[in-house]
């Protein structure tokens, strides 16, 4: 079955997977959808990623993370730019997730990264996702 928004299908995945307190949720893997585990793995709300080779595509493992007594890490995990809606933001308009207590996901031409990195380079895109 074609996904129309893979992202967002990934970010529903993840936080289902977070509320049911599954281990690790698969889905069809993509670049971009590796390259998002992989800025959400760093900024450390995620265990870690693994791409398996299968056919008819590649599957994209995540793996949960969770704190002491099994409490969520991700309270909250936000689509932004959309394909019917693109959401563009400059250098210095780059947003504050939770007043810089959580992750904004950027897209932009030096390749996919936290805000704190684009704010540090002086570039903006698109911004993906929030994490909190």
């Amino acid at each position: 079955m074609k996904v129309t928004d893979p992202i967002a299908d990934m970010l529903t995945r993840i936080r289902n997977g977070n509320t049911a307190k599954k281990d690790q949720v698969s889905m069809p893997s993509s670049k971009v959808l590796v390259e998002v585990a992989r800025i959400i793995t760093e900024e450390g709300y995620l265990e870690g990623y693994s791409v398996e080779d299968t056919e008819p595509q590649k599957t994209l493992h995540i793996t949960l993370k969770y704190g002491p007594k099994h409490t969520k890490v991700i309270r909250g995990i936000k689509r932004v730019s959309k394909p019917g809606l693109r959401i563009y933001s400059k250098a210095e308009d780059l947003p504050r997730v939770l007043g810089g207590l959580g992750t904004a996901v950027i897209s932009t031409s030096k390749g996919m990264m936290c805000d704190r990195d684009a704010r540090k380079l002086g570039i903006g895109g698109e911004v993906i996702c929030y994490v909190w």
